[in-house]
């Protein structure tokens, strides 16, 4: 049976590159594609692949926030991180939410293979530039977190997050994620709380800091 793997990222070139690549490997098959977070959680828990290759930053829901939900919803389900990104907050996040491995953009193409078959094999695969940032410090199960205060936010509160920063209005907020306004409202003003953030525009400056969002999401 081919390894079954679901590819997320909202950029269809790096979508269509990606399930080229893998097209060509025996062992492996692409069941389906996802361009956002939520996309992808959905995908994940509906189809049941074997991996999910997964973007950092993605609009609607971002990677890290999905592939938590996908790891504690299904921990059978590998998840392989993709990202531009070298800083080891995003590695380090990523891999505690439940990635077995963390690639780069630039080299994603010759390594992917390699790295689905490294985590299927039940080991962690770090591309070589992130692992002398990341390796030993996330091995001794050192705090990471460089008190971004991101932790303190629920799960709910995380997506609130996002969207508010990617522009939506609290109605839209609210369908998205099928809860009423006042709920929206109410998760806005405990974040504003735990953050200490008086303002919309400091919120949104937050989010692109922490990689919740960017201003092209």
């Amino acid at each position: 049976m081919p390894i079954k793997i679901i590819i997320a990222d909202d950029h269809k070139i790096i979508r269509d590159g990606l399930t080229s690549m893998i097209g060509r490997e025996h062992d492996m098959e692409v069941v389906a594609e996802a361009e956002n977070g939520r996309e992808a959680v959905k995908l994940a828990l509906d189809i049941n692949p074997d991996v999910v290759v997964m973007d950092i930053v993605m609009p609607e829901l971002n990677g890290v926030e999905a592939t938590q939900q996908i790891t504690s919803s299904n921990p059978k389900i590998k998840v392989v991180a993709l990202s531009m990104h070298t800083d080891r907050r995003f590695v380090t996040r990523m891999l505690k939410s439940g990635a077995s491995g963390y690639l780069l953009k630039d080299g994603a193409f010759k390594e992917l293979a390699i790295a689905i078959r490294t985590v299927m094999a039940g080991q962690i695969y770090l591309t070589p530039r992130v692992q002398g940032v990341v390796v030993d410090e996330y091995l001794h199960n050192r705090d990471m977190d460089e008190n971004t205060g991101l932790p303190s936010l629920t799960v709910r509160e995380k997506e609130v997050l996002q969207l508010l920063a990617e522009g939506k209005s609290t109605k839209e907020v609210a369908s998205h994620i099928h809860v009423s306004v006042k709920t929206v409202e109410t998760h806005r003003q405990n974040i504003m709380k735990k953050l200490n953030l008086s303002t919309l525009a400091e919120l949104v400056k937050y989010a692109i800091r922490e990689g919740l969002t960017t201003l092209d999401s």
